[in-house]
């Protein structure tokens, strides 16, 4: 029985189908790496633990076109070829394991807009790159880009905030909502000019009606938890200058210092503050409304150590929302 207290967290065969095979960074042993330590602390016992579930095609072309939806179900049935310029290949199933991405992030926002949950961790989430047009950087379907489509115009709600504090700009996120000012948009990313996507300048910071709206926090190399605690009440700042109804946290564990891809060097302790933080301003500013997406994360060990201290922050976090 969940009630406006519990903490959901998503585990299941569906989630773990995406992944480009046991070679690829992307690999789909990454939601077992994460469980297997949530079950070593204990995490796992105190959490209510869900199922993944399917988006439909509507819900998928609230962010995305037709025509890419379309084009990604054609090569999820021959597996053949690129559904970008050369970074994330197509599978067989390729279709109906991104949909389960988008589907299992819109279940944990179902959940908490109606109460029966405060907060929900999706390990296998966050997928940022993709454009609504496109593939990009492993990333096929952009759930966060779903997520806040749906929170804007089935839930009504007036203003969403999305933070991300994976290595990488969250640019299909950004770019998608650049011009929308009920999108506010905080991101501690390492700077494009020595990691993909090569995006997110501090000058970024939305267009039109907008500017003013987005935050983007371009780190230096081998920049540690020290930095990252420098930075963060910029963000803090931002949320209370525009206060959010919903709170979407993408978490990826890329990030940490060991990472194969990246650059970055915080510890599992800049993710336990970030999500004890935004539990606090969710309670503060939205009735607790927060979900956290995984994101990336290319080192198993990291992303275990990440995504549970992410897990053990939302389970020990006090329910103080305002009256």
């Amino acid at each position: 029985m969940t009630n406006s207290s519990t903490v959901c967290v998503y585990y299941g065969e569906g989630l773990a189908r995406y992944g480009f095979g046991h070679e690829h960074p992307f690999g789909p042993d990454r939601l077992d790496a994460f469980w297997r330590e949530a079950q070593r602390q204990g995490l796992t016992e105190a959490a209510c633990v869900c199922e993944p579930a399917a988006a439909d095609e509507t819900a998928i072309e609230r962010f995305h076109t037709s025509a890419y939806v379309q084009r990604v179900m054609s090569q999820s049935e021959s597996g053949e070829g690129y559904l970008d310029r050369g970074d994330t290949p197509a599978f067989p199933g390729v279709y109906e394991a991104a949909a389960t991405v988008v589907g299992t992030t819109l279940d944990a926002v179902a959940r908490v807009m109606e109460g029966t949950c405060r907060r929900a961790l999706i390990p296998i989430a966050g997928l940022h790159h993709a454009r609504r047009g496109s593939a990009a950087g492993f990333c096929v379907f952009n759930d966060c880009g779903v997520a806040i489509e749906t929170l804007l115009s089935e839930h009504g709600l007036g203003r969403v905030a999305y933070v991300d504090i994976d290595a990488h700009h969250g640019d299909g996120v950004f770019y998608g909502f650049e011009d929308n000012p009920a999108v506010i948009f905080a991101d501690l990313h390492e700077d494009g000019h020595f990691l993909y996507p090569g995006t997110g300048n501090g000058d970024e910071t939305g267009r039109g009606e907008a500017r003013g709206t987005k935050l983007n926090i371009p780190m230096p190399p081998m920049a540690e938890d020290e930095l990252f605690m420098k930075h963060w009440p910029r963000v803090e700042t931002l949320l209370r200058e525009h206060p959010p109804e919903f709170i979407l946290f993408q978490c990826g564990a890329d990030s940490l210092a060991g990472d194969p891809i990246t650059h970055l060097r915080y510890s599992h302790n800049a993710h336990r503050h970030a999500a004890a933080r935004l539990c606090a301003l969710a309670d503060e500013l939205c009735e607790g409304r927060l979900v956290a997406l995984g994101g990336g994360g290319y080192n198993r060990h990291n992303l275990a150590l990440a995504w549970s201290a992410v897990l053990q922050a939302f389970l020990e976090a006090p329910v103080t929302a305002a009256p």
